[in-house]
């Protein structure tokens, strides 16, 4: 990165006047809280001790955040940004996309973490009602039908990105191209000579997770390569099941001379596998993961991954939710971002016995 380009992103994106924007994901990382808690205090939730909100509204007072305008008939205009787990930098790479537009649009953002428990949606949707939020933007999470249902009763539009499952609504989806990621990170370990590849998963439950997986598998059925179960281990895109993973896949017989991992987190993990039991990357073992996170290029050695244009997706997400909250019609209901394959220095051709 340039120069330039650190001093922008430390400075967050600039208004039509010339003044630094900055996002709550970034006032969050300077007042060393989360981002929901950040999102309480700028829509006047309580639920924030004095001492937090104290330093939060110094942190917004002095960046110059503008707090969200009010709708016709003195309503704050709101979209609510809904995740499963928020522990990832992956969703703080959402909410940077999402709040972007947001911002401009003069729109304010509450991010909400359901953790896939029915009692935490169901309580998510009580303070949606109370709110009345303008949509809902729901990231690789599930909603019971009868929240769908009380959504559309509402006249709450809903836009899903990266869908588990198949969409149980009309809703529009935002995606990315996981499958062509898959084949494209598994071709290239194949094109440096790797033939036992092993494959860390992410969860099963994810349309995602199950594309990127039938990339990996349809590589190798083009390059004539069987498909060995054996080298296919369970995940869940965090890094202790990539850990976990990549010490099942060299306990084989014949352990893989590469892995990809399906998430960056899980290919870190991995790495740290290898490292414990003093192997080298990429002399002993080729890595690559999927995601493409701000940290994986610092990582050592930098990890060759497929990017996913998380940001973007949040942007269009949000771009769609804001046509449908002015009853615009969208000129595709399902959209799919391109991966790209990023080589970087985790990977090399096997070496020889």
């Amino acid at each position: 990165m340039v120069a330039g380009e650190g001093a922008q992103r430390k400075g967050g994106t600039r208004s039509a006047d010339g003044a630094a924007k900055v996002t709550i994901a970034e006032i969050a990382r300077e007042a060393g809280v989360s981002v929901p808690t950040v999102s309480r205090v700028v829509n006047g939730r309580s639920d924030v001790s004095s001492a937090t909100r104290a330093r939060i509204e110094d942190l917004l007072h002095r960046h110059g955040y503008r707090r969200r305008p009010t709708a016709p008939g003195g309503r704050a205009a709101l979209l609510d940004l809904v995740f499963n787990d928020l522990d990832s930098p992956w969703a703080v790479e959402i909410i940077r996309g999402v709040e972007e537009v947001a911002h401009e649009a003069g729109v304010g953002t509450v991010v909400s973490a359901i953790h896939d428990r029915a009692g935490a949606a169901r309580q998510w949707m009580t303070n949606l009602r109370a709110r009345a939020s303008d949509g809902v933007i729901l990231v690789t999470s599930v909603l019971e039908p009868g929240l769908h249902d009380e959504l559309r009763r509402l006249g709450v539009p809903l836009v899903v990105v990266d869908p588990a499952g198949s969409p149980a609504t009309e809703a529009p989806t935002v995606g990315a191209t996981n499958w062509a990621g898959g084949m494209a990170a598994t071709e290239h370990v194949l094109q440096l000579g790797h033939r036992r590849i092993g494959f860390i998963a992410g969860p099963p439950r994810l349309l995602c997770s199950r594309a990127r997986l039938d990339g990996y598998r349809a590589a190798l059925d083009v390059a004539g390569v069987a498909v060995d179960d054996a080298l296919v281990v369970p995940g869940d895109f965090y890094h202790e099941s990539g850990f976990t993973g990549a010490g099942r896949l060299l306990g084989l017989e014949e352990p893989p001379t590469a892995i990809f991992a399906a998430s960056d987190q899980m290919a870190l993990g991995a790495i740290e596998a290898l490292r414990r039991r003093s192997l080298r990357v990429p002399e002993d073992m080729s890595v690559v993961g999927f995601d493409d996170l701000p940290e994986v290029r610092w990582s050592s050695p930098p990890l060759t991954t497929v990017r996913q244009p998380l940001s973007d997706m949040g942007k269009l997400a949000a771009r769609m939710l804001l046509d449908l909250a002015r009853n615009v019609e969208l000129a595709s209901p399902r959209v799919e971002l391109a991966t790209e394959l990023v080589v970087r220095a985790s990977t090399a051709p096997p070496r020889r016995a």
